[in-house]
């Protein structure tokens, strides 16, 4: 999103259905109160807010598949380009872990995103594009490029690859809970090689995470 949102021709938007996500489970997250007071909490309005015109020539909007839950209108996604995100389940877990010390694989989402790649195959008649995180590391120029223009019909824009440190005002109100790398972030920064040790406290979860994130991987591009 921070790479996005540091062209002058795109709008982002940060997790749109986050709050009506929260309305309806009744889940404890970190920052619920702040979301449920000052973003959208009707999944039928964020669908139309979603395809509605913006200012610029692009809206990107950064979605978590486990947010839509049975129920939740999913006829704008027909008329959206998709661009998947994977990340190794064990550093999923390490980086979530710091802000809720109790999880499911649910929350993860990694079931979720592989159910979500069927829904846009039949809808869209195609597998999206899938990217796994560390190979945006590895070359952000060659990775985004592929983003931008296999994932989502659109020029690379090196304006991408950097931006300023700070918090930005699509961030959700969720972001000092999450995203203090990212606030003092100002580019991509190199991968992690070493795969995390996961506590036995969430192997199960990982495991169950594991198969899903195989499965997405073999579709995933590979430069």
């Amino acid at each position: 999103m921070r790479s996005f949102g540091a062209r002058s021709d795109t709008v982002c938007w940060d997790e749109p259905f986050f709050a009506a996500f929260l309305k309806q489970t009744g889940l404890d997250h970190p920052g619920r109160e702040e979301t449920l007071e000052q973003s959208e909490t009707d999944a039928e309005e964020v669908a139309t807010r979603i395809l509605a015109p913006v200012t610029v020539d692009y809206h990107f909007q950064k979605h978590m598949a486990h947010h839509m839950l049975d129920g939740m209108p999913m006829d704008w996604v027909a008329h959206a380009r998709h661009v998947l995100l994977l990340r190794h389940p064990a550093k999923v877990i390490a980086s979530y872990q710091k802000g809720r010390a109790h999880f499911t694989a649910d929350d993860l989402g990694f079931g979720a995103l592989r159910r979500l790649v069927e829904q846009l195959r039949n809808l869209r008649g195609r597998t999206p594009f899938i990217i796994n995180s560390d190979d945006i590391l590895l070359d952000p120029e060659s990775a985004l490029t592929a983003i931008c223009e296999q994932g989502f019909g659109i020029p690379f824009d090196k304006a991408m690859l950097s931006w300023e440190a700070g918090p930005r005002p699509e961030d959700g109100p969720w972001a000092p809970y999450w995203y203090e790398n990212v606030i003092a972030s100002t580019g991509f920064g190199s991968p992690s090689q070493a795969i995390p040790e996961v506590s036995p406290a969430y192997q199960d979860t990982f495991e169950t995470c594991l198969e899903d994130y195989k499965a997405l991987k073999a579709m995933a591009w590979s430069g």
